[in-house]
């Protein structure tokens, strides 16, 4: 699987570049530059981009702007983002376009190794990876006011929010204790709530449950 990075950190994208190669990615371009990753992302055609939010020239977002600029040439192409602190903003403009392949991680994630390198695969395959505390903020924002947010009992927020991280209806079954046809059951009713039709792939519910969320802020 090949992979552009982009981290303006030496030491940090110097041991994401060996992480990534030690689980059997090819790292086509590790950059630290929002130039740099413009053009990397433009000729090489990776099959996942993981890039930090802040790069320079502006250290702003200007790493999370290449990758949108990105994705509006090649849409799909999978992106995880790596933040230092939740930025409802970057996550709601990442999430926009409803494609896919998203990813959004706080940094200390990547400390685990199995966690970031799930994430990883997660995303390349079309997935997403959504850190828990960016789902909760993006969560509890949208919750007070909002009518069809409000319909939810406490467990069907708690499974939106597992369902937000990407997490599959046995995995938040083991998580919460119960089966999987109780989760299958709450997923139901969390998707006629909301109003959003149900489909097979957890992937692609989860997607469409974020971007809802996106349009009502």
């Amino acid at each position: 699987m090949r992979v552009v990075l982009a981290e303006d950190l030496f030491l940090l994208r110097d041991g994401l570049v060996r992480m990534l190669e030690a689980f059997g990615f090819e790292i086509v371009a590790a950059v630290e530059s929002g130039p740099e990753l413009t053009r990397a992302l433009a000729e090489l055609n990776p099959d996942v981009a993981v890039v930090d939010v802040r790069l320079p020239p502006t250290h702003t977002d200007e790493g999370l702007q290449c990758a949108l600029v990105a994705r509006r040439a090649r849409p799909g192409l999978p992106v995880l983002v790596l933040s230092q602190h939740v930025e409802q903003l970057y996550a709601r403009e990442l999430l926009a376009d409803g494609e896919g392949g998203i990813g959004y991680l706080l940094k200390d994630r990547v400390f685990d190794a199995e966690q970031f390198i799930d994430a990883v695969r997660r995303v390349a395959a079309g997935g997403t990876a959504m850190d828990p505390q960016v789902i909760q903020q993006l969560l509890s924002r949208r919750s007070t006011g909002d009518r069809l947010l409000g319909r939810l009992t406490p467990r069907e927020v708690e499974v939106l929010e597992l369902m937000a991280q990407g997490r599959s209806n046995a995995a938040i079954a083991a998580q919460l204790v119960v089966t999987e046809r109780a989760i299958a059951k709450h997923t139901s009713n969390i998707f006629a709530k909301l109003g959003l039709e149900v489909s097979d792939d957890d992937n692609r519910r989860v997607l469409a449950v974020l971007a809802y969320l996106d349009r009502t802020r």
